[in-house]
């Protein structure tokens, strides 16, 4: 039997998103339910892999199929494609699995030609409409389908607005609009080599194609690998009957969701525009009304509107966004998804909808993204401050936060200076999807025109980036690179300030404070926190870290990198005494030295810990990086130390290593050294006495060896370990417990993880270099090729920031396996940039890892995740 690639909307059902896609389900689901849907059919996610996989054809199995589909579109509509009397126009829409707000294409009013704007103005009575339609299709056939710069088109419109004296598009007259027709069909010739295509199955079939190849452009491309969304997964085609808003003053389109996107209350939040088409809104050329002024200007349509929300919220149980256009008085839902929210939003969305008995906890819990929690994390405008400043303009609050960082005018520079380590702020006159990288780039955006559903505020809503829309006081001058407003100019590189949640911009750095997880915020991640297995600890190297880590809900510390507070600048005298020592006495003088400060240092770990487990890795990093290379520096340390530069000189270029990476760093320092590790375990164990006295906090030591390799290298430094921390414990004549654990991050320690663990108290991998070595790169030079990788398809993500799974996650379960086989108590964690990321906690959930271990900021982001991950994943 003949596969099926294209299914009319009423073959499909909500259930075959994977197939239809997420827009293509839910047409079907709402044509199952009896919303007003203007018909039509969905090719399917398969027809697109096939269209890659066959070469980027499309074979005519599948062309067959779509024209059988339009014969039956047609007879549902009572119109024929290329008609002259009653034409049949669709829009042509991709639609992924996963919503990606502007990532890919769309193409409205096909069919259209020479002859059949002429039937649709005898039709209509509106020859003015007819026109407006034939010029933004051909200007969006040519920009989507032929990949001709919109610019182009876009200036012809200005420059007969500019002769006229227009403000606004629709102040063009119907000759007006032909006169722009002929001189876009001129462009096109004169770019294509050949006409515009009158025959309307040519403009489907070319439209089709594009939005196939969509799915591979660049923003494309770059949202996929910011959201964990496949390439294979592909994108459906929906090839749906128009219906038209801009058909005078009866008619007109909208965006609306059935809550607050904002701030999640229980309203009705939306906007529209009369006589306008859908990308209208959307684009931000004109600027919407509010949805409740429907209710004077169409009260029948906004009746039915607010019923079928209520009826869409009630169906899918969830916040929904929908697009609709009301022709002539008739209203149509276009689409309807869940809706893209801010994340105080989501959660105030996910509690009430558990409170009014809609949802069960663990269902409320799925709603909410662990990476939206992020925008909560992070810090808001110091109110004090916040009273003092006055703003210099205000925009809408299209997505709420505090940001505040230096002005840039193209998504390029915001993303080069962003890369440079500033803190930058995207300003446009309007965003579009392809200015994706300055946006995830940037602290907040700014823009001149557009709604709150304009592509900068959903898009930004959907990142948790603070943005004001709209903002039409300030002048934008693009090529001089400044922003104008009441006389005062801003020049590219000036600081501003914007807080998302009034619309206000500042002209100036405005101070920041930290967050809290209180409220609603507080209600949830209870919930995930009675749900979830897997344990959330931190990375924390300082008391501060430690504090902040437990306000956001850790359980513990899972990595504490004691080389950290050697860098600080009372202590990195002694560090580099302890490097040029010319033999042990020395060394153990310089380490003396050293002792008292990282036993402070500790005791403050645990003050602020309060008992839960801490983790203390030894040192780490090879000695040359405490050690100055530049001449001029070493000049001045050999002064410092009262050594000559020639001997400094000579004991920097000794400890120079071709691939430190691989080189004298970890276990092998204190082979090298036994002295560190027992000046490291003598500050540990002190320190958990000293507070251990002083709280009575029961507290239990987790010295993890870094880098180990070999057994016996963990036997040799645990020896060492042990004969310090018992020596210590009996002359204080206390009971205390402690732990000798090693980081598996050798891929040699994974395939020996049984004979490993006879040594070991607990396993916790380092991802991060485990990642390393299993690809063979290094973390630091990896950026110079990987987007080479990404825009090649060889990697769709980045293995630092989401873990391989098929590679280093064997690795994983190898060493997790081997490890609990040969010690049943083994305790296995994870404390690697990949502890705070969703998609990787899942991983380890599934695993069987008691625990994962993050920076603090991603505590929550961890927690929501192992919630998520037992309730998909039930284990014991």
């Amino acid at each position: 039997m003949e596969k099926k690639y294209v299914y009319l909307f009423s073959e499909g059902n909500a259930s075959m998103r994977n197939l239809l896609g997420g827009k293509g389900a839910n047409l079907a689901e709402m044509t199952n339910i009896g919303i007003p849907v203007p018909q039509g059919f969905t090719i399917t996610t398969e027809a697109c892999t096939k269209y890659y996989e066959d070469g980027e054809i499309i074979v005519d199995e599948i062309i067959q199929q779509i024209n059988n589909a339009l014969k039956n579109t047609e007879e549902i509509t009572g119109k024929k494609f290329g008609d002259k009397q009653n034409p049949l126009l669709v829009s042509v829409r991709s639609g992924a699995r996963v919503s990606m707000p502007g990532m890919m294409d769309t193409i409205l009013n096909l069919g259209l030609n020479d002859e059949s704007v002429k039937g649709v103005a005898e039709l209509t009575q509106n020859e003015r409409f007819a026109y407006d339609s034939y010029r933004r299709f051909i200007q969006m056939f040519s920009d989507v389908a032929m990949g001709l710069d919109k610019r182009k088109f876009e200036n012809i419109l200005d420059e007969i607005k500019d002769e006229k004296n227009y403000e606004y598009d629709t102040d063009l007259t119907t000759d007006d609009l032909k006169e722009v027709v002929e001189r876009y069909k001129e462009i096109y010739v004169k770019e294509m080599g050949s006409s515009f295509p009158q025959d309307p199955k040519e403009q489907l079939m070319e439209s089709v194609k594009a939005v196939f190849r969509s799915w591979n452009n660049p923003r494309a491309i770059v949202y996929r690998r910011l959201n964990d969304i496949s390439s294979s997964w592909g994108t459906a085609v929906n090839v749906q009957s128009m219906v038209f808003g801009n058909m005078g003053n009866t008619s007109g389109t909208g965006v609306a969701f059935t809550r607050n996107p904002a701030n999640g209350k229980n309203e009705i939040f939306g906007e529209y525009l009369i006589n306008a088409q859908g990308e209208d809104v959307v684009a931000g050329i004109r600027t919407p009304q509010p949805i409740s002024k429907l209710k004077e200007e169409l009260p029948k349509c906004f009746d039915e509107f607010m019923s079928i929300a209520k009826k869409l919220e009630a169906h899918y149980r969830d916040m929904q966004d929908m697009e609709f256009t009301i022709e002539q008085g008739k209203l149509y839902f276009l689409q309807t998804r869940n809706g893209k929210r801010t994340a105080p939003a989501a959660l105030k969305i996910a509690v009430d909808l558990v409170e009014e008995g809609v949802l069960t906890k663990k269902e409320a819990l799925l709603k909410v993204e662990p990476k939206q929690l992020d925008s909560l994390l992070h810090p808001a405008f110091d109110e004090n401050e916040l009273k003092k400043a006055n703003p210099i303009a205000k925009g809408l609050p299209a997505s709420p936060g505090a940001a505040c960082g230096r002005i840039y005018f193209t998504a390029q520079e915001a993303k080069s200076h962003h890369e440079k380590g500033e803190k930058v702020i995207l300003v446009r006159l309007e965003t579009s999807p392809e200015d994706i990288e300055g946006m995830v780039a940037a602290e907040g955006i700014l823009t001149v025109r557009g709604g709150m559903t304009s592509h900068a505020a959903v898009v930004a809503r959907g990142m948790g980036t603070c943005c004001v829309a709209g903002c039409g006081e300030i002048k934008v001058n693009e090529e001089e690179r400044k922003f104008t407003v009441n006389g005062n100019a801003y020049q590219e590189g000036d600081y501003i300030s914007l807080d998302g949640s009034t619309g206000n911009v500042y002209g100036f750095a405005i101070k920041t404070v930290a967050p809290e997880i209180t409220g609603y915020f507080g209600i949830f991640m209870k919930w995930a926190d009675e749900t979830r297995k897997l344990k959330v600890r931190t990375n924390a190297d300082t008391p501060r870290d430690a504090e902040q880590a437990v306000r956001f809900g850790a359980e513990g510390i899972g990595l504490c990198r004691t080389e950290h507070m050697f860098f600080n600048e009372d202590r990195i005298p002694a560090v580099r005494e302890m490097i040029v020592s010319e033999n042990e006495e020395q060394r153990r003088k310089a380490l003396e030295k050293l002792l008292p400060m990282q036993r402070e240092d500790f005791i403050g770990i645990y003050k602020a810990m309060e008992g839960r487990p801490v983790t203390i890795r030894f040192l780490d990093p090879p000695l040359h990086e405490f050690l100055p290379t530049e001449e001029e520096d070493i000049k001045e340390l050999s002064e410092e130390m009262g050594i000559s530069y020639e001997e400094l000189n000579s004991t920097i270029q000794s400890l120079h290593e071709f691939n430190p990476m691989m080189g004298h760093r970890g276990c092998r320092l204190t082979v090298s050294y036994p002295e560190i590790a027992e000046m490291q375990t003598r500050a540990i164990i002190e320190a958990a006495i000293s507070v251990k006295k002083e709280k009575g906090y029961d507290i239990v030591p987790e010295i993890m060896i870094p880098l180990v390799g070999e057994r016996k290298e963990l036997k040799y430094v645990k020896d060492t370990v042990v004969r310090i921390a018992d020596e210590i414990i009996a002359d204080e004549g206390i009971h205390m417990d402690y732990k000798v654990g090693t980081m598996i991050e050798i891929p040699r320690a994974a395939l020996t993880a049984d004979e490993i663990a006879k040594e070991a108290d607990f396993f916790s991998f380092g991802t991060n270099d485990l990642t390393q070595m299993t690809f063979g790169f290094s973390r630091d030079d990896a950026g110079k090729f990987l987007n080479d990788y990404y825009e090649r398809s060889v990697y769709e993500f980045d293995p630092f920031q989401k873990l391989d799974q098929n590679g280093v996650g064997k690795l994983v379960e190898m060493a997790t396996t081997l490890g609990r086989g040969a010690r049943k108590d083994l305790k296995v964690g994870i404390c690697g940039e990949h502890g705070g990321d969703p998609s990787s906690v899942e991983f380890f959930h599934n695993t069987g890892l008691d625990y994962v271990s993050c920076s603090p900021f991603r505590v929550p982001l961890a927690r929501l995740a192992a919630a998520q991950s037992q309730i998909n994943n039930p284990r014991k």
